[in-house]
């Protein structure tokens, strides 16, 4: 049975455990349309106003029975607290009582609805904080995350009427197919990144969604690496094809780690969030 999220937390400080090189993250409760959304905070030292991020989980949800936080986002989290940021990651999944959504027919959290709404309760919980810089508030997402996060950027979202727009956005492997056959285009900076051999997502249909964006979009601009596949920035994971047993990973392609594509993207998110 899966652990709530504060109780895992709870579980994991009294063990006296560290899995991840990350700081423990405080959970905070933020008020949405659909209810209570639980949320991860990563805080840099200090009163700020620090630049922020909302980070998007994937398919198979924020945390796993070892620990509140899986380790590909408390490894992100570390590398964007390194850079000043506060990290903001909402449990759009928990927060329902869900568990993985990779083999979900039907998503009961889906991009277009609950998670767009997560997004905008969670940019407008972040805008109120006083040690958060209003004007300087960015997304990243993967996955399924990233797929929510190229709805949030369209010019068709209103997310939060009077509040400051997004500085930029980052999506890792997102599903475009749908996005490029509707003609879409960004109102804020986006980057995305995604593997050449990428079998679970598309590469070439990600091209041309950005490609078809050009002209009559805010700045968009995608990398391709050639050989990588689907996770590729996740340390660690060795090359596989995804196990349909399991409901943490997408029912078919392959997963794995690709170190000089997780390398070079470190130094592109950073480059893009400091925009």
């Amino acid at each position: 049975m899966r652990l709530p999220l504060f109780l895992s937390i709870a579980v994991l400080l009294a063990a006296g455990q560290a899995a991840v090189a990350a700081p423990a993250p405080e959970m905070v409760d933020i008020s949405g349309a659909n209810g209570k959304l639980s949320a991860l905070l990563y805080k840099p030292d200090g009163n700020g106003p620090f630049p922020a991020v909302i980070a998007l989980h994937g398919c198979g949800g924020l945390s796993d029975p070892s620990g509140p936080i899986k380790p590909r986002y408390a490894d992100w989290a570390d590398q964007l607290l390194k850079s000043g940021h506060v990290v903001l990651l909402p449990d759009s999944y928990g927060s329902r009582e869900l568990g993985p959504q990779c083999h979900a027919k039907t998503r009961r959290a889906a991009g277009r609805r609950e998670r767009l709404a997560d997004i905008g309760a969670a940019r407008h919980w972040l805008a109120q904080q006083s040690f958060v810089a209003r004007q300087r508030i960015g997304l990243i997402g993967w996955d399924t995350g990233a797929s929510a996060l190229l709805w949030a950027v369209r010019p068709q979202t209103v997310i939060a009427k009077g509040e400051p727009e997004f500085r930029s956005a980052i999506a890792f492997y997102p599903d475009c197919r749908s996005s490029a056959r509707l003609g879409w285009s960004a109102r804020v900076p986006t980057l995305l990144l995604i593997g050449g051999n990428d079998d679970i997502s598309s590469a070439s249909a990600c091209r041309a969604m950005i490609e078809g964006a050009q002209g009559r979009s805010a700045l968009a601009r995608i990398v391709v690496y050639p050989g990588a596949y689907h996770d590729f920035d996740r340390a660690g994971v060795k090359l596989h094809l995804t196990s349909a047993g399991d409901p943490g990973e997408p029912e078919q392609g392959h997963l794995g780690f690709d170190p000089a594509a997780r390398s070079d993207a470190e130094k592109r998110v950073s480059h893009w969030l400091g925009r």
